[in-house]
């Protein structure tokens, strides 16, 4: 199995974008819609301008139409859009003019193939998304197409079970690298990356 990507998702303090970055991590989320990871584009941005190129930053958006989706991208200066839930189709058309990667996140239910939606990656979460609880990841296994993270109650202690059970091109993780809901903590995020690239 080739090196697995990992996204490190709802950062909001600059410590911990630095030990995502210096620990590996291939791609940082910021949450702008609601949930107790939100902060502001303005903040997104100044976190984001902390991270270097080579790692991806991206903006988490639910349900929000794609003129705010806009506007909050362009504000933080991310590098790409992450729609949650079930956007339709003209949501991602809607965005593709600003070319930044779009990041297609559901549940195991929606259609799996990465790209159907113009997409250029496909997360798949658990059934209640941002829940942090564990599902069966061995249900998804074969069935998404192309360049897909795997997401929902991944932890360093499961993670490699979790890879191996469902066979991602790479995973997401939230809540898993927390000590409290919006609380990351430096110790957890580096277990979990170590953990993904001794399962890799």
């Amino acid at each position: 199995m080739g090196v697995v990507y990992v996204k490190i998702c709802g950062l909001s303090e600059p410590e911990h974008v630095a030990t995502a970055v210096e620990a590996g991590a291939d791609a940082i989320g910021f949450v702008m819609t609601r949930s107790p990871r939100r902060i502001t584009p303005e903040r997104a941005a100044e976190l984001a301008a902390a991270v270097p190129g080579h790692v991806l930053t991206v903006g988490v958006f639910r349900g929000e139409d794609p003129d705010t989706v806009r506007a909050a991208a362009l504000a933080s200066g991310v590098r790409a859009i992450q729609l949650h839930g079930r956007h339709p189709h003209g949501d991602f058309t809607a965005l593709k003019d600003l070319g930044l990667r779009l990041i297609r996140a559901v549940d195991a239910e929606a259609d799996l193939r990465c790209g159907a939606y113009d997409e250029d990656l496909l997360l798949v979460d658990a059934p209640h998304a941002g829940s942090g609880q564990a599902w069966d990841w061995a249900a998804v296994r074969g069935r998404p197409s192309g360049q897909w993270l795997l997401a929902g109650g991944l932890t360093p202690a499961n993670v490699t079970e979790a890879i191996a059970a469902a066979g991602p091109w790479g995973v997401d993780v939230s809540s898993g690298v927390e000590t409290s809901p919006g609380a990351k903590d430096s110790a957890l995020i580096r277990d979990f990356l170590r953990a993904v690239r001794d399962a890799g």
